[in-house]
């Protein structure tokens, strides 16, 4: 898959606009750090990898705005910028810790604003290339858990177009399938934005991965019979007692659970928070025609039925087998000892 999102060589943030997929693949283009904030927003990009780069990527942008101001106006205005990218999703912990990586260039060093500038755009088009390399460890630490014929299902979309490119749930199939075996991915369409369907399902036929489609209440008895043989997905947060991922992710754990299938979950680094639980952390909570709507588009709700839109759900680590990240696969205890 081509990146999802990359720095211009005229100072521009390129993303794919991923709420025309599958229907058409097209690019958007921002020099201002307020479009890159509401394409987050709104979705044109999503995934909590890709989020996180988008979100370094609108600081950069919004430091080449303020670099001619005086130093103090432009630590106030950068700090304002930083407040309006935290804002456009709750859920994501990739899009705090670029933003709080970047704000920390800004105020640590004493240089000139525009020396800052340049700084934060090396920056940010630093992390951009870290993920794909991130995302490729955690492909070959995943793939040693898939054997030969293995058929995995995933929910959402933690591929290619998630990340930078390559992807994080999808990597390990990657990888696998480069070391010559053969696995195939059975995705769940994801409802209400329908991610697997349309994004999931397009990035692995554009790459020539074998998949299917199926309705996000399948997943349970293609287990039971047998069809389903490992389950990875991603997550937008992990915290010290459970893993936020996307909404209908529960569901597809306890199932697992009570077929004995192995059930991943693969994770940048990036991405844990294990000084948080539970307690610490908000759901997004979307608009409701995303539910009562079928991608805006067809009603099939009465009018006045109420809609709940939940974006994210918590699955317990007593449902998690492992986590994969880029330094290996661990457990709950495991994972806890290693980055804690």
């Amino acid at each position: 898959m081509i990146p999802s999102i990359e720095w211009t060589s005229d100072n521009k943030v390129k993303m794919i606009d991923q709420t025309l997929l599958p229907h058409k693949l097209e690019f958007l283009e921002f020099d201002n750090y307020r479009d890159v904030a509401t394409s987050i927003k709104v979705m044109n990009i999503r995934g909590a990898p890709a989020i996180g780069i988008a979100a370094a990527m609108g600081m950069a942008i919004a430091t080449i705005e303020y670099r001619d101001l005086p130093k103090e106006k432009f630590l106030e205005s950068m700090e304002k910028a930083a407040n309006i990218i935290r804002s456009t999703r709750p859920t994501a912990s990739n899009l705090f810790w670029a933003v709080d990586r970047i704000w920390k260039i800004i105020t640590s060093y004493p240089d000139s604003p525009k020396n800052l500038s340049e700084l934060v755009i090396e920056e940010a088009k630093l992390m951009a290339q870290e993920d794909i390399t991130v995302n490729k460890n955690i492909g070959k630490r995943g793939a040693e858990l898939l054997q030969d014929g293995d058929v995995v299902l995933t929910h959402c979309n933690a591929g290619s177009l998630a990340t930078v490119q390559y992807g994080t749930a999808l990597a390990p199939v990657r990888s696998a399938i480069e070391q010559g075996k053969k696995i195939s991915v059975i995705a769940d369409e994801t409802r209400p934005r329908l991610q697997g369907a349309r994004l999931t399902a397009y990035e692995l036929q554009y790459d020539n991965i074998p998949v299917k489609v199926i309705s996000d209440t399948s997943s349970g008895l293609l287990m039971r019979l047998g069809k389903i043989n490992k389950v990875i997905v991603g997550t937008d947060r992990v915290t010290s007692d459970a893993v936020f991922n996307k909404i209908g992710t529960y569901l597809v754990a306890l199932a697992a659970k009570d077929n004995n299938i192995p059930f991943y979950v693969a994770a940048p680094s990036s991405t844990l928070s294990l000084h948080e639980t539970v307690k610490d952390v908000t759901i997004e909570q979307r608009d409701s025609t995303e539910v009562s709507n079928v991608l805006g588009k067809v009603q099939i709700v009465p009018d006045g039925v109420e809609c709940l839109n939940y974006a994210f759900d918590i699955t317990p680590f007593r449902l998690v087998t492992g986590v994969i990240t880029e330094d290996g696969v661990f457990t709950h205890k495991e994972l806890l000892k290693k980055y804690e």
